[in-house]
């Protein structure tokens, strides 16, 4: 060890790193994680996953109030007004006690926070704010970063990206979201619900790349239903600033006519792209994939021996409960013991309302592995979902054919980001539709609907 300043060094402080650090001193090696932010919890807890929902809560709340939605449940409200620099502190308070909390949690563990950007001088051993740092086991957990989208600059005044967006000091006008993924939704959301008109404009022919094309579909109608404007086969060619506003110009993604959108918020929200620039890689004997991603092994060891790396620095989805697995699992793989994340099961969630979650397959890409049995149930249904008049949505459970094993879970409804935690967990110990279909659920709860879907892949649901 005398060689060493540290068994364990962590580069990145996000959901993965933190708690590969974490656990690394919980299994008794001395352990550190260099961070440059000036708070832990990388993006997702200080302008990501965090902050947006803290603003998704609030605006839902604003809008419940003064829309009248709330005068159905004998709840009438007059003269609601909006206090943004309110809502804005109260999403503050939430990013402040989780970030302070994970530096308590450092103290606690005896993990050492090494304050700066790190850069690698040889395989094992790191520059940070112009100090070596040697370590036996070295952690890349660098997270991601806003992908740019050609030609558009972001000035994080009129041309935002998911940063800015979420600070805002007034409610736009008319807001422009380029790409119709996860976190344009989430944040056309909180400022549609505040006033804006949200046009949002998307390259492919559905919004939510990646999620199952029924649930795709439904979610588009139920987006334009609440007064989203979508357009889907498009891409954007150019976006000129002129003052507080801009000219967002716009032609079918196949090619053909132009024509242009004036709005005084443009969001750019076409994805994430790893953060390996700048850590001198190839000093550490490394090189990137053509996606700019750190390839590992099933351990999350590289090519170099002692180097490691998690989250959206290696290929998979970039979610932060993905990273926080792979963090503890790197952690224990590094300590000798067996560390191991299923990849096939990684929940997704889009937190606008209704809910959109899902994991394992989607129907098409579970039917071009083989024979499918599907079973859907309606929220409108499930009885808790019409008993608080949220009934929009439906669960979807795909199964093999041959073995009833459950494929796939989808979910539209108020909380599937919730509910999807129950398929996630069912399918972890191999479930078939028919163990979920015999597994008692609470009445009235949202999960029946997840037992009736599965009781609808056998044919024979209860209540729809």
């Amino acid at each position: 060890m005398a060689d060493y300043d540290y068994d364990v060094l962590v580069i990145g402080a996000g959901p993965g790193g933190y708690v590969a650090a974490i656990r690394a001193a919980q299994l008794g090696l001395k352990t550190a994680c260099a961070e440059s932010r000036a708070t832990l919890g990388g993006t997702c807890l200080n302008v990501g996953c965090i902050p947006s929902k803290a603003l998704l809560h609030a605006s839902e709340l604003f809008h419940e109030a003064s829309s009248g939605a709330l005068a159905k449940f004998g709840v009438k409200t007059a003269g609601v007004e909006l206090d943004l620099a309110a809502m804005h502190g109260s999403r503050l308070d939430a990013v402040n006690g989780l970030t302070g909390g994970i530096e308590f949690l450092f103290k606690k563990n005896k993990v050492d926070w090494l304050k700066g950007h790190a850069a690698f001088t040889s395989a094992d051993t790191v520059v940070i704010d112009g100090k070596k740092v040697r370590a036996k086991n070295i952690v890349i957990a660098t997270g991601s970063s806003v992908t740019p989208l050609p030609g558009v600059t972001v000035d994080n005044e009129v041309v935002l990206d998911s940063t800015s967006a979420l600070e805002l000091a007034a409610v736009p006008k008319h807001m422009v979201v380029i790409g119709g993924g996860v976190i344009g939704l989430e944040l056309g959301s909180v400022w549609k619900r505040l006033g804006a008109k949200v046009t949002v404009v998307e390259f492919l022919d559905q919004i939510l790349p990646g999620m199952d094309g029924e649930v795709r579909k439904e979610a588009a109608k139920l987006f334009k239903k609440q007064g989203f404007e979508i357009k889907t086969s498009t891409k954007v060619t150019k976006v000129e600033r002129s003052g507080t506003s801009a000219t967002i110009t716009i032609e079918p993604a196949a090619g053909g006519a132009a024509e242009t959108i004036e709005a005084d918020a443009v969001l750019v929200s076409i994805g994430r792209r790893p953060n390996t620039d700048g850590l001198a890689l190839d000093k550490a004997g490394l090189a990137v994939n053509k996606r700019g991603q750190i390839e590992t092994n099933h351990d999350f060891s590289t090519s170099v021996r002692g180097v490691w790396a998690i989250g959206d620095v290696i290929p998979g989805p970039m979610l932060a409960h993905k990273a926080e697995d792979e963090g503890i699992a790197v952690a224990e793989n590094i300590a000798g013991l067996t560390g191991i994340v299923n990849h096939d099961l990684i929940p997704s969630v889009v937190y606008t309302f209704p809910e959109i979650a899902g994991v394992g397959l989607t129907e098409e890409d579970a039917t071009a592995k083989g024979e499918v049995k599907v079973g859907k149930f309606p929220m409108v249904a499930n009885s808790r979902a019409k008993a608080i008049k949220a009934a929009d949505g439906f669960v979807k459970v795909i199964a093999d054919a041959k073995t009833d094993r459950v494929l796939g879970v989808w979910i539209i409804a108020g909380p599937a980001g919730t509910m999807i935690g129950q398929a996630a967990q069912a399918m972890e110990f191999g479930a078939s539709s028919e163990d979920i279909a015999y597994t008692c659920n609470a009445h009235p709860t949202h999960n029946e609907a997840i037992k009736e879907a599965a009781m609808a892949v056998l044919g024979k649901p209860i209540h729809a």
